[in-house]
């Protein structure tokens, strides 16, 4: 049985990346590895729904309408919208970057992230995915994941960011044992050397983590016990805002 037409068309949106959002339309058949035939064909039905826009200069970038219609997502939509006060009163309190993200998959996926102009730099964008292991929210959302995925990420290789990523099994597992034991995450160094971050948990009406958030930081001139505070209240203020007890015997660890 042949390719559906619904794959095709997947595999030509998959094509765009942060790195890649604008492409031509050879660029489109060579990367979703088409017939330039097929990508001329699906691009043009694309474009003309909106899911795809043609720039003056010919090539193809997502369109609007496609962002208007993953902006419903409702994990990320209605998780978001609860956020949105926390991280505005997170960010002014620390004027650095303040992000929300939720597990996908293996990855971190960032709903949100508000920063200012003297706030240190990090690769972070809304919509952009990182691993598990070497971030705080990565950190925050293993710790209390399924002990099937914590599994699976524990026996497959761990990328090196950075001279200070954690990459070996042990090394991660006494990082999410402590995670759980102290509700907070603490990465420095770890994709970037420059940025530390300092995450906490979002619980859901059953007490289990949905989304994790985190401050950002200079690494060489910040102390990371210094904000462990705000974080873990904007974690809570934003779970009871989804209706968790914020009772003891209502966590799942």
């Amino acid at each position: 049985m042949g390719e559906s037409v619904t794959a095709r068309v997947l595999r030509v949106i998959a094509a765009f990346s942060a790195e890649r959002p604008e492409l031509t339309l050879t660029e489109l058949s060579r990367r979703a590895a088409l017939p330039l035939s097929t990508v001329h064909r699906l691009v043009g039905e694309l474009a003309e729904w909106g899911a795809l826009e043609r720039a003056a200069d010919g090539r193809y970038r997502v369109g609007l309408r496609l962002w208007e219609v993953g902006a419903l997502a409702p994990r990320g939509l209605g998780l978001r919208e609860s956020a949105m006060p926390f991280l505005e009163d997170l960010y002014a309190v620390t004027k650095q970057n303040v992000q929300l993200a939720v597990l996908d998959g293996s990855e971190v996926v960032y709903l949100e992230r508000l920063s200012g102009r003297g706030a240190v730099n990090v690769i972070t964008r809304v919509g952009g995915r990182l691993p598990l292991h070497a971030t705080g929210v990565g950190l925050v959302l293993l710790a209390f994941a399924a002990p099937e995925l914590q599994q699976q990420i524990l026996a497959a290789p761990l990328k090196r960011y950075t001279a200070k990523t954690m990459c070996t099994p042990d090394e991660l597992r006494r990082a999410l044992a402590e995670v759980r034991r102290a509700g907070v995450a603490v990465s420095d160094g770890q994709i970037e050397l420059v940025a530390l971050s300092v995450a906490a948990p979002v619980r859901g009406p059953r007490g289990d983590v949905v989304a994790a958030l985190s401050v950002v930081v200079p690494s060489e001139t910040s102390d990371a016990m210094a904000y462990v505070p705000v974080v873990r209240a904007a974690g809570r203020g934003i779970s009871r805002t989804l209706g968790f007890p914020d009772s003891p015997s209502a966590v799942r660890r």
